[in-house]
């Protein structure tokens, strides 16, 4: 079982990912909670957890002081930040400190119970490597970014960073241990992303479905509604587009499925943190 320990200042928040959440079929345990980040210290002290639910806006010590100590530490526990602040400066320092996902507050159904199995394969999956190579977690988590983004972690990289947390760090569109019909979906999302007129309807059809059928399904196993995904595939390959100041902002829209220049620049900021333009102005 994973240990995990939550950490909100607000009791309310506490008790409903703490009581709404069945952990048991998520292969978890809750062992602790916390109000602030210098109690989250001593229960992570204390409990040694292998993942952490932590708020970030915290009385005496707020989640990104006291991750920054557990690194300081040399401490590897997994951390999904929550907050209700799409703010670049709280995202790029959840990056440089090896968070593992960044999560807004309202969340959408499923997206935290979608975060905890990723966290958890992750976590999983470097006690496997730890095995093998005796190489510590904290080590095996910085190579994917910085292999993926060089300069993500340096203090002047560029302001890419804040979509490479919201959008590369959180979402996986890989297809393994998708089944039927939703893998179908996914592949054909990833091949029609451009195309404007693309719709549940028309995916539900395209690999053989109803739209009920396939909505229920691929919320099931993905923890995304069908547009909700699309969505954020179209928004990835806008972040790799964007990374090449020779494509203007509405040359993108346009490559990912957007005639509308303002619509996809609310939607990309919504997602993102960050407007496609500050991005092209960097």
């Amino acid at each position: 079982m994973i240990k995990v320990i939550v950490v909100d200042d607000e009791r309310f928040v506490r008790m409903g990912i703490v009581g709404e959440t069945d952990w048991a079929s998520l292969g978890c345990e809750v062992v602790g909670e916390a109000e602030n980040g210098s109690d989250a210290l001593e229960l992570v002290h204390e409990k040694n957890p292998d993942l952490m639910i932590c708020d970030i806006r915290m009385p005496k010590m707020n989640g990104l002081e006291m991750l920054k100590k557990l690194r300081e530490e040399k401490n590897p526990v997994q951390v999904i930040f929550l907050t209700a602040y799409s703010e670049f400066s709280y995202a790029r320092e959840a990056l440089k400190l090896y968070a593992f996902d960044y999560l807004l507050k309202p969340f959408e159904d499923g997206e935290l119970e979608n975060a905890i199995l990723r966290a958890k394969e992750r976590i999983e999956t470097d006690r496997g490597k730890q095995r093998d190579t005796g190489l510590s977690r904290s080590v095996l988590d910085k190579a994917p970014v910085k292999e993926q983004y060089p300069g993500a972690l340096e203090g002047d990289g560029p302001e890419i960073n804040a979509a490479v947390i919201r959008l590369c760090l959180p979402f996986d569109e890989n297809t393994a241990g998708l089944t039927g019909y939703v893998r179908d979906a996914v592949l054909y999302m990833a091949s029609h992303y451009g195309e404007s007129t693309i719709n549940v309807a028309k995916i539900a059809g395209a690999v053989g479905i109803s739209e009920g059928h396939l909505s229920h399904c691929f919320k099931k196993e993905t923890g995304y509604t069908v547009m909700g995904w699309l969505t954020r595939y179209r928004m990835k390959k806008a972040v790799e587009l964007l990374s090449d100041h020779r494509n203007k902002v509405y040359e993108v829209a346009e490559k990912v499925g957007y005639k509308d220049i303002a619509y996809f620049s609310n939607t990309f900021k919504k997602i993102a943190g960050v407007a496609p333009s500050e991005i092209q102005e960097k």
